[in-house]
């Protein structure tokens, strides 16, 4: 039901166009939560990837959207609230559930859903917002592009414990862009909060 919500909540979002200036202060601990995760991910390798050669790919992460400027504050947690989401989504399936242990999995999506919650209020604030330009799509569809060439390597593997693997090793650059992308939105809020 959550899920659901969230989901609908970046419909709307994406329909009614987020503003250039949310001041959303994202909660401190939300970049502590994806450091977090990463260490539960780190602790959820079963095998090596080297023992997988046939397997590895790069599913060109889109790092530029969140590294350089082609993010605007308003698309920021947009993206960030996708990229969590796809995550998320990905992880909620029985495939995830039977290639990895059960106790760090189930903190692993306790921890993206406190961090989906944490960004509902700066969501519903963007569609507050009275005329407001639609942000580009071009970003979101880059990290929507991105996840489904995950679920289509992990389905043609037929989800094999090295294309887990694989996939781990992917969350993990993820994770990586959400931090930098979290610091990002955190020194914007910083900016705007300095008179």
């Amino acid at each position: 039901m959550a899920l659901l919500l969230s989901l609908l909540t970046v419909l709307v979002v994406v329909s009614c166009g987020l503003s250039g200036a949310l001041g959303c202060v994202l909660p401190q601990n939300h970049i502590l939560l994806s450091r977090d995760n990463l260490v539960l991910l780190r602790q959820m390798r079963r095998i090596s990837t080297l023992s997988c050669p046939k397997d590895t790919k790069d599913f060109r992460l889109p790092r530029a959207m969140v590294k350089g400027s082609q993010v605007q504050e308003a698309q920021a947690i947009l993206v960030l609230h996708r990229m969590l989401q796809h995550i998320s989504d990905l992880l909620l399936t029985e495939h995830a559930s039977a290639a990895w242990n059960t106790t760090l999995l189930n903190q692993l999506r306790m921890g993206l859903y406190q961090q989906l919650e944490d960004l509902e209020p700066c969501l519903v604030r963007g569609m507050g917002e009275e005329g407001t330009a639609l942000p580009s799509q071009e970003p979101t569809l880059a990290v929507r592009r991105y996840f489904q060439s995950i679920s289509l390597y992990l389905e043609k593997k037929q989800y094999s414990d090295c294309a887990w693997e694989v996939v781990r090793v992917e969350i993990m650059k993820c994770f990586s862009s959400i931090i930098t992308l979290q610091e990002r939105l955190s020194n914007m809020d910083r900016d705007l909060q300095t008179p």
